[in-house]
């Protein structure tokens, strides 16, 4: 697992493929504006996160597709840890659009060709 600040789309492939082969999991704090990217879970990065000074209701878990880059299909708002009752999230997709955009906004600034 590791914060990126910036991280190439070749960087994102050579992950995609010693983990999932097409995916690379990462939980993104739409506060603090960071992203934490390759683990087996979401909630191992979730955990890491919270450690380092984020708090729970700013952190979103999405899958990156390396190979779909430029497309609506880039990133993938899927992940256990996005189900929150109390924040009327109640599947495991990210159902707030203002939250999308903020996450899509955030991915766009660290990742790069």
């Amino acid at each position: 697992m590791k914060q990126v600040g910036k991280i190439s789309l070749a960087e994102l492939r050579q992950m995609a493929e010693r983990m999932f082969g097409s995916l690379v999991k990462a939980d993104v704090d739409i506060v603090r504006k960071i992203m934490v990217i390759d683990a087996d879970l979401h909630a191992d990065i979730e955990a890491l996160m919270l450690e380092n000074g984020s708090q729970q209701a700013d952190l979103w878990g999405i899958n990156l597709h390396p190979d779909k880059f430029g497309t609506d299909d880039f990133i993938e708002f899927d992940s256990m840890i996005n189900i929150r009752p109390r924040q009327k999230n109640m599947s495991r997709y990210v159902e707030d659009e203002i939250i999308r955009q903020q996450i899509i906004k955030i991915v766009n600034e660290i990742v790069y060709e």
